[in-house]
């Protein structure tokens, strides 16, 4: 009997196969001998060839204290930057489109002057190895640029996304204990300028330690800075041009970077990931998955902030020695034109994206990347949450041109790198579905009971070995016991299980589809909904762009709500709501409709883009809407307030 606190639909599943074209397949980094060859944790050793090793570690795995390559050491910047000087130091490492129009670029030898320069400034005020350094910056190159210094220097660094509030910052600043702050004077948002120094300086005052504080002009709206711990980025970098700083030798357990979970659901907790299993991890798939060469011009718009900025803009390809697009705009704040622009202009060889950013390209049209050379693309991906079949098929169409495979990658925060994904060069697409889990990833989809899911039948998606990329706080056993709550099942029969607390489905071939959070399942009236069933039902539906769908609380009773955002050639009509409730009532049952359905230009999201369901919640169930820092696209919280009339 399937447990009836998962979400299930294999009606939105589909057992179409895609092949990758023969021509990818031939320059492929990775081939199924490959994938054969790497075999259980001993097979991690091919993931960590990928680095330079100061001293080589002894053992794969250590049981007793969950670590990786034990006895291994090496620096994470010295891997991205030093060891590719003698073959690339002319090479473009970064490549930067600002909001304004602006582009600097930084080949490899240049990248390394600029972060040693950051490095030794950073030095002389005081950091040292340990030292946790906080960096509240939008997408410019200072950010990487720290990132990497503070690496050198074997500081582990805290990326605060610039959208937070000041107490959101000071929140993460003092549970890592940071005394350093890395800020800019302001970005742009939407074209408005925002002052993001006011907002770091109001942080500081919360805190109960005095804090060193960096500024980056940016908006060249900084001024002179009297006060007594904060200092200049420009003048500090100038102050130190030239020097070098000895990358400090880090064991493979030592921390590399703590990041916080964005709190758009609850208090935001540590992870932490470490030196070498982390950055061995993010390598290898960077190679494997993504299909990065040295010679590509590689693009994923998102943020920094989040942890595929950290793993997949800034560690996993620079570690193999590839050129970085950056933009300082997400997709959001990017014109209809821009993608396929910066595409065509550079051309990018993979471009790797969320789902959320694939359906606003639905939504504007496909004559607007149709009307670019897209032709330099080898690689399409997507990250964040899964992609429904329509915009799947859309981006392998009017994107890729059907030359591109499309990797539809699975992992989180304190994953710190894919676990469930195609190959590109090996394994067939399945549209919908993240794939299989990567070699040396054990997953099993799992009942109430703990039992292996029936094939076609929803379950837990949990993972039964420990990883490279895994966050410390997973090594420790800190997150990984059952509990008591819908989002984990019985994990008595395993040694060692992370309950990822997402829903998924396995079929006769092993493919995953990963159905979504199973703490985003809806309860209403006794039925439980999983949000992605539902949502895909919406988008599939001729003029729908994206759809959100949410529990509120009316009256005493709890309801669900349907968002929904149109393309641009369709209207708002009740023949359109009509459809939907008719699509959803013959899709899943007349049981799954909707109280309404709420027509919106945009849904709330994050920077990364994902959807911040915790803000429509508030406003169907009539609450004030409790913190919107989170969210890139506020303004959107008032229109929809107003289209249900509340004031």
């Amino acid at each position: 009997m399937l447990d009836d606190r998962l979400p299930l639909n294999a009606r939105t599943f589909t057992d179409e196969r895609v092949s990758p074209s023969e021509s990818f397949v031939e320059q492929a980094n990775v081939t199924a001998d490959d994938l054969s060859a790497f075999s259980g944790r001993e097979g991690w050793k091919r993931a960590a060839a990928f680095l330079d090793w100061e001293e080589e570690f002894d053992r794969v795995f250590e049981e007793s204290s969950g670590e990786f390559f034990a006895g291994g050491k090496l620096n994470a910047a010295a891997n991205c930057l030093d060891r590719h000087l003698d073959e690339r130091k002319n090479q473009r490492a970064l490549v930067w489109e600002g909001q304004r129009g602006e582009c600097r670029t930084y080949t490899y030898l240049e990248l390394f002057r600029e972060v040693n320069a950051v490095a030794a400034g950073l030095r002389s005020l005081g950091v040292g190895q340990g030292d946790a350094v906080t960096l509240y910056m939008p997408v410019v190159p200072e950010l990487p640029v720290t990132m990497l210094a503070c690496a050198r220097l074997g500081a582990p660094h805290v990326v605060v996304f610039a959208g937070f509030s000041a107490e959101a910052l000071a929140t993460r600043m003092r549970e890592a204990e940071s005394a350093v702050l890395v800020t800019c004077d302001g970005y742009y948002r939407r074209g408005d300028a925002v002052s993001l120094r006011n907002r770091a300086e109001t942080a500081c005052v919360s805190l109960p330690d005095d804090v060193t504080t960096v500024v980056v002009d940016h908006l060249g709206t900084a001024t002179e800075t009297p006060e007594r711990n904060s200092h200049r980025y420009n003048r500090l970098r100038e102050t130190h041009a030239g020097e070098r700083v000895d990358p400090v030798v880090r064991e493979s357990a030592e921390e590399l970077f703590y990041i916080y979970t964005s709190g758009t659901t609850g208090t935001p907790k540590r992870v932490t990931h470490t030196t070498g299993g982390y950055l061995s991890h993010a390598a290898w798939t960077s190679h494997a998955v993504l299909d990065i060469k040295p010679a590509d011009t590689y693009w994923c718009p998102a943020d920094i902030g989040w942890i595929t900025g950290h793993t997949y803009v800034v560690y996993g390809p620079l570690a193999l020695g590839t050129t970085v697009l950056l933009s300082e705009a997400g997709i959001d704040g990017l014109s209809r034109t821009k993608p396929w622009e910066l595409i065509e202009r550079h051309a990018v060889d993979i471009f790797y994206t969320s789902p959320t950013a694939v359906r606003t390209f639905v939504k504007a049209g496909s004559e607007y990347p149709d009307s670019f050379d897209l032709s330099s693309l080898r690689l399409l991906g997507t990250v964040g949450e899964p992609i429904n079949l329509r915009a799947w098929r859309w981006l392998y169409e009017h994107v890729g041109g059907e030359r591109c495979p499309v990797v539809d990658t699975w992992w989180q925060t304190e994953t710190g790198g894919h676990l469930i994904t195609t190959v590109p060069g090996v394994h067939e697409m399945k549209p919908g579905s993240a794939g299989v889990p990567l070699p040396g990833i054990e997953a099993a989809v799992l009942d109430r009971d703990g039992r292996p899911a029936e094939a076609g039948s929803g379950g837990y998606l949990v993972i039964t070995e420990p990883w490279p990329g895994m966050a410390r706080e997973l090594s420790r056993g800190e997150r990984w016991a059952a509990r008591d709550d819908e989002a984990v099942p019985d994990l008595s029969a395993f040694e060692w299980a992370y309950p990822t607390e997402d829903g998924a489905v396995v079929d006769e071939t092993g493919y995953i589809t990963v159905l979504g959070r199973v703490d985003d399942v809806l309860n209403v009236s006794g039925h439980r909904f999983g949000t992605m069933e539902l949502e895909s039902a919406i988008v599939d539906i001729e003029g729908v762009a994206e759809a959100a769908v949410v529990d509120a609380v009316r009256e005493g009773q709890r309801v669900m709500d349907a968002y929904v955002s149109l393309t641009d050639d369709a209207t708002e009509t009740e023949m359109m709501r009509e459809t939907i409730f008719d699509t959803i009532e013959g899709t899943i049952g007349e049981f799954a409709r909707p109280a309404r359905v709420v027509f919106t230009p945009e849904l709330p999201k994050t920077s990364s883009g994902k959807i911040v369901r915790r803000v429509l919640t508030d406003v169907g169930s009539g609450e004030e809407v409790s913190d919107t820092s989170a969210v890139a696209n506020p303004e959107v919280v008032g229109e929809i307030r107003s289209s249900l009339n509340i004031e």
